[in-house]
């Protein structure tokens, strides 16, 4: 789709930009199906900060993955911003499942989800800059 747009030729970094989006929506989903599955836990109490961070992170995934896809006259500034949180989101999100991760399947794939799209995300950066 990214091909497509009128202004594709134009940009540097097409391939940095579709897996940034990629990941963006995979680690959204993930980390929605993470907190569900928090929630369904007997332990549920105890998973209160990763719920949390599941939730947070994939809002701000869901949000930058939809920025990202829009290319007529993007904001360069807003666009490097996102990066950062999303970024920030998915290592702090990481580093929340990694916790729980030898107890709970889905916090372990949580992880590694977080952890592919924050370096998406300062990939995606350093070829922005």
């Amino acid at each position: 789709m990214l091909e497509s747009h009128p202004h594709a030729s134009n940009e540097t970094g097409t391939a940095e930009l579709a897996a940034c989006i990629e990941a963006c929506f995979e680690c959204a989903q993930t980390c929605t199906a993470c907190a569900d599955a928090c929630l369904g836990e007997p332990s549920v109490a105890e998973l209160v900060d990763c719920v949390r961070s599941d939730l947070d992170c994939a809002d701000v995934c869901e949000t930058t993955g939809r920025v990202l896809s829009r290319r007529t006259a993007p904001d360069q500034d807003v666009i490097r911003a996102l990066l950062e949180t999303c970024a920030l989101a998915c290592k702090r999100c990481g580093d929340q499942c990694a916790e729980h991760a030898d107890h709970h399947e889905h916090c372990r794939t949580c992880a590694e989800a977080c952890r592919r799209c924050e370096r998406a995300c300062r990939d995606l950066l350093t070829t922005l800059r």
